[in-house]
C-alpha cells in the first residue's frame, strides 16, 4: 500500500505477534521497538524523538487531543487530515531566500 515505507519505529506495545504479523504480510515492513529506559532521569532515545514529535504535531488539532470518536476508522481519518493540513502548510510556506 505505501512502498516507501521500510521500517516502522514503534513503541513497546507494539512488540506483540501481533503487530509483527501485520508487518511480515507487507512483505517489505521491519518494526523496530524503541524501548524507554528504566531510570527516573531523562535520556534521549534514539528515534523515539520521531514518533514524540509526530504525535505533538497531531494533537494540535483539538479534534485528536481527546478519545471523542466511535470508530478507529473515523480517528484514522482525522489523523490523515492532520496529516495532509501540516503537509500542506509545509508545501505552500513561503522562503525567506527567493
Amino acid at each position: 500500500m505505501w512502498p516507501f515505507i521500510l521500517k516502522i519505529f514503534a513503541d513497546a506495545g507494539y512488540q506483540g505477534a501481533r503487530a509483527a504479523l501485520a508487518a511480515a504480510s507487507t512483505g517489505t515492513w521491519i518494526i523496530e521497538i524503541v524501548k524507554r529506559t528504566e531510570l527516573h532521569k531523562f535520556a534521549v532515545l534514539p528515534k523515539r524523538w520521531i514518533v514524540e514529535r509526530t504525535l505533538a504535531w497531531i494533537s494540535r488539532n483539538r479534534r485528536l487531543t481527546r478519545d471523542y470518536e466511535r470508530y478507529a476508522r473515523t480517528v484514522a481519518a482525522f489523523i490523515r487530515l492532520a496529516m495532509i493540513r501540516l503537509m500542506l502548510r509545509r508545501l505552500t510556506r513561503s522562503t525567506a531566500c527567493s
